[in-house]
């Protein structure tokens, strides 16, 4: 049993050496990205391979936050004769040669300590390497090597093999390598929280784990790790930033700040760097960008007389909702549920469109099949749902934008085939339900139904954007696609209106009076009463909004009005809307100021009153993702919305 036991630990402590590894390979990637300057990684590694920019960002926000913390460490001890480093799980970290480069070891030992193996093949790797060993500048690797577990020593720099579970080995092996314990010292760990509070009387820890593990996107994190055999362990005894605080407290540390990565970048990051960091890359992912960093933290903690100083702190908008208590409140939940013998179609930035009770149009967007380039039509019948296919006509598009139009079609406008690559094409769209087979039939493709032109439109027409609302409206009797906000590749977000006259085809200049919304992009817009309401969206600078602004119409045009919404809703992003009698359903999305998911929000259009609604996906076998999602009501009341594809999600219904 000893055996089976010591083979099991083996075998989970080479898969976490494994992560090492792979971690190295996207900080370098990162790196030769321009997310962060560091000359040293790539000698820890025996080819640059780029990774995607999420990966890229989701490594420079964790270097950006671990670099802040330990330059704060060190301009607050610069007026003691010795400060020390502790990086406990180091693995291939280049923090010592990063600070020796800047001319910021002065009066500072750094002790880096990991599994044997990895240091070992560290100390290796830094013995090859000109450009490290140059940094080490008392240190020759041709020397014998010290005994134990020190498998580099200098001056200002010790690499240590030891199992960092095993506490006393690292205390024995710290004491050989000359660790002073009454010495400033950062701690850079996410274990040992205790034993660090007990060995250094002034210290500071700084740590970068995840949390929320009951979300959606929590359980597939959890998954992925699992895979990576390599469990969090942790993260279901302190799911959240308060757990973790206490977390810190109870074990003997004096003070502790715990902020999101959300919290990180919004509030310590500069909009000037934030500016930098997003055009490094053709980026379109808000959604996996913002739900991974709400899922990892960074943290300091502090004792002695650096407890004054705080690392993290929150400064400003995102950080000061939480802490004034936005979290939404949960009346009742409502149920959703797998629509029976759904068609189970997936993907994520379709479009869609009802074309009659129980049948929705849908095209474009992307799955884990690839980018789609046809059109879909789901249609609700008494044996539950069927999908009817045609060919690829439409193209490749994804998040633009399908608007019925009654008695002439639908139109197709926007959408991008990459974020380099938005589209500017206008498409007219015309089918003919009664040309479908027979509904009680098997799925399969009905090239006849649906017909696809290209829409030559006269007057100024606006930029190619995705991400943007498309919304009927009637003006002058003649009926208009009315089109607001959106993104290029060029601009982040817009905040222009255009107005499509379907019957002449031509882009019309029409009036608009009043204060017009602030640009943002993934918001929603429903018709309502002659004009159309607009909520959330991501703005400027990366923040969602919570703003419900209505365009009424007016004399001469339409004009611009704001609504007063209490309590007031989470803000969000990503999510879909629709207009049930006097009352705005938002269904889904991704918010940064409040802990957990967006259920369901109604707010009503003549009261301004809004209630929050979470939701019940215990009928739902997957984890759910409501964003980058289609929903159409599927009877005139409203009572159910048909819910299809977003972070790969399924076809399903849920009864609202």
């Amino acid at each position: 049993m000893q055996a089976c036991n010591r083979k099991k630990k083996h075998g989970k402590d080479t898969a976490v050496q494994g992560t090492n590894d792979s971690s190295v390979v996207s900080k370098v990637s990162a790196a030769a990205q321009g997310y962060f300057r560091d000359d040293f990684l790539k000698s820890f590694v025996c080819k640059v391979s780029r990774r995607a920019p999420l990966i890229n960002r989701g490594y420079y926000v964790r270097w950006c936050a671990v670099d802040h913390c330990v330059k704060r460490f060190l301009r607050v001890t610069e007026g003691c004769p010795r400060r020390q480093v502790l990086s406990l799980g180091a693995g291939f970290d280049s923090l010592y040669f990063r600070l020796q480069a800047e001319g910021a070891v002065e009066r500072v030992v750094v002790y880096e300590v990991d599994f044997p193996d990895v240091a070992r093949r560290k100390a290796a790797l830094i013995k090859g390497s000109n450009h490290l060993k140059d940094a080490l500048k008392d240190w020759s690797p041709d020397s014998p090597s010290p005994n134990g577990p020190v498998c580099v020593s200098s001056a200002r720099y010790s690499l240590l093999g030891v199992d960092v579970r095993e506490e006393r080995g690292v205390e024995e092996a710290l004491s050989q390598a000359g660790v002073q314990w009454g010495a400033p010292t950062l701690l850079l760990s996410d274990a040992v929280i205790g034993w660090a509070a007990r060995l250094f009387p002034q210290s500071l820890f700084v740590m970068y784990e995840q949390i929320r593990p009951g979300d959606p996107f929590g359980r597939v994190m959890q998954e992925h790790f699992l895979k990576l055999n390599s469990a969090l362990h942790a993260i279901g005894h302190y799911p959240d930033t308060a757990a973790q605080r206490r977390r810190f407290l109870d074990r003997g540390w004096e003070r502790c700040s715990c902020l999101d990565m959300n919290q990180f970048y919004l509030d310590l990051v500069s909009e000037k760097e934030r500016h930098r960091v997003e055009n490094l890359e053709p980026f379109d992912e808000f959604e996996e960008w913002h739900q991974k960093c709400s899922h990892y933290f960074i943290l300091t903690a502090s004792r002695g007389p650096l407890t004054s100083q705080a690392l993290v702190s929150p400064l400003s908008v995102c950080s000061s909702l939480r802490a004034a208590g936005t979290e939404p409140p949960c009346p009742p939940r409502d149920a959703l549920s797998e629509a029976p013998e759904g068609p189970g179609w997936e993907g994520l930035g379709m479009g869609s469109a009802p074309l009659g009770p129980g049948a929705v149009l849908l095209s474009g967007g992307a799955g884990r099949g690839g980018r789609g380039d046809g059109a879909r039509l789901l249609i609700r019948g008494p044996r539950g749902w069927r999908c009817v296919c045609m060919g690829p006509q439409t193209g490749v598009r994804m998040y633009h934008t399908l608007t019925a139009i009654p008695d002439w079609g639908v139109v197709v406008f926007g959408g991008r085939t990459s974020p380099l690559h938005p589209i500017g094409s206008v498409l007219r769209m015309t089918y003919d339900l009664s040309s479908l087979p027979d509904p009680s039939g098997p799925d399969g493709p009905a090239r006849d139904w649906l017909s696809v032109e290209e829409l030559v439109c006269t007057g100024n027409e606006p930029l190619p954007r995705w991400r943007h609302t498309a919304t009927l409206l009637r003006y002058s009797g003649q009926n208009f696609l009315f089109v607001f906000g959106g993104r290029t590749e060029a601009e982040p977000v817009l905040g222009d209106a255009h107005f499509l006259c379907v019957e002449d085809q031509h882009w019309t200049e029409v009036p608009v009076d009043g204060e017009p919304p602030g640009a943002r992009h993934s918001h929603s817009a429903c018709g309502y009463a002659g004009g159309a309401v607009i909520f959330g969206g991501l703005g400027g600078g990366g923040a969602a909004l919570g703003d419900a602004v209505v365009l009424r119409p007016a004399e001469t045009g339409f004009c611009w009005a704001r609504l007063r919404v209490h309590p007031a809703p989470a803000p969000r992003y990503s999510h879909s809307a629709h207009v049930i009698g006097h009352k705005l359903v938002l269904v889904g999305g991704v918010w940064l100021q409040a802990e957990g998911v967006p259920g369901v929000a109604v707010i009503d259009l003549t009261t301004g009153g809004s209630v929050e609604y979470s939701l019940d996906t215990s009928g739902v076998p997957w984890p759910l993702m409501l964003h980058s999602f289609r929903s159409e009501p599927l009877d005139e009341e409203g009572a159910v919305i048909a819910v299809t594809g977003g972070g790969g999600t399924a076809s399903l219904s849920g009864r609202i």
